[in-house]
């Protein structure tokens, strides 16, 4: 494809500056200290990988408004556009350049599928899937070999279930959702009582409810709670390995990186964005538009707009001040002996 061509299908093209003095044939799309003749790469502003351009040997290039960038990609004779958002842009272009292969289409004879499920237009349900009694499926929905959707799950249309995800009784998905391969939708919250003689359990008997939109990484859980819902806004995206507990509320626009934890009963905002490894306590608040940064701790409340870091997380600002301090402790620690050694001998 022509980058010309390529460039009818980007959004925020019109009136961009641009190079088009030559017009490669495109065949497809590289990281910009990878890509080879041929190719497209993206660069963003700020980024750490700018004097890659200068070995880059990609044809086209989605760039910044940075003068810069511009005129080094034009005197190595590379066709570009300076774009408000390359990113997007590159994400834009992938989808052209590089679509998905499309899904086999109809049920395969190996799916078993209760005679009480409910199936809409132009399913495709893949080898060995198992849809249980009284299951919902909309429009234009993709089972992948191997999933497992038990008996009462409702999916909106265009939803896509990946292969060997699991949906547990009372799990409601809006349009358009997608969870990933390994996945759990609807597991048995953690729930035990104590007693004289061990830990009796608490039924969990409770929905999740995802609203339009949501993804779910692989391997990630959403539990149940034992009575009422864990609930996720439109829009929310959830890496892999993220676990949210029975009972939690997550609003919309909200991004969880892998390996964060939330506990039951805990309350995000819309637009939260939990860094990698973050855990938040049971009950806990955030407010909207939160950020914690990775590896935080979150054991009460953040305002709207806040960025916290550390454990337990503190102010953002805070705990950059604090870690400046960290590696002088040892010195400051054997300062102080010496001063109470001195005051003792006075």
């Amino acid at each position: 494809m022509k980058f010309s061509v390529l460039l009818e299908h980007l959004s925020g093209v019109d009136g961009a500056p641009r190079s088009l003095a030559v017009d490669p044939d495109l065949t497809g799309a590289a990281a910009i200290d990878e890509a080879v003749a041929g190719q497209l790469a993206f660069l963003e502003q700020g980024s750490s990988l700018r004097n890659a351009l200068d070995h880059c040997q990609a044809s086209a290039l989605l760039l910044p408004p940075d003068g810069d960038l511009q005129t080094l990609a034009s005197s190595r004779g590379m066709a570009w556009i300076a774009l408000r958002d390359p990113r997007l842009g590159f994400a834009e272009a992938l989808e052209v350049l590089l679509p998905p292969r499309p899904r086999p289409q109809g049920i395969h004879p190996s799916a078993v599928i209760d005679p009480t499920a409910v199936l809409g237009q132009n399913v495709s349900i893949g080898a060995h899937a198992v849809v249980g009694a009284a299951c919902r499926i909309g429009d234009g929905c993709v089972l992948a070999p191997g999933v497992v959707l038990y008996d009462d799950v409702e999916l909106g249309d265009g939803c896509v279930i990946e292969a060997n995800a699991v949906l547990h009784p009372g799990s409601r998905l809006g349009r358009a959702c997608v969870i990933h391969s390994t996945a759990v939708v609807g597991s048995e919250g953690f729930g035990f009582v104590p007693t004289s003689t061990g830990w009796r359990k608490m039924p969990q008997t409770g929905l999740v409810l995802l609203g339009e939109g949501v993804e779910v990484g692989c391997g990630s859980a959403i539990d149940r709670p034992s009575v009422g819902a864990t609930r996720i806004g439109d829009g929310t995206k959830i890496d892999n390995m993220v676990h949210v507990g029975h009972g939690v509320t997550i609003g919309r626009g909200c991004a969880l990186a892998a390996q964060v934890g939330i506990a039951g009963g805990a309350v995000l905002g819309n637009g939260v964005i939990l860094a990698g490894q973050v855990g938040v306590a049971n009950r806990a608040r955030i407010g909207d538009r939160a950020i914690a940064s990775s590896k935080s701790g979150i054991h009460g409340e953040v305002a709207a707009g806040e960025v916290v870091s550390g454990y337990p997380a503190i102010p953002n600002r805070l705990w950059l001040r604090c870690s400046a301090a960290f590696s002088r402790l040892p010195e400051m620690a054997r300062t102080l002996r010496r001063l109470g050694l001195d005051e003792a001998a006075r």
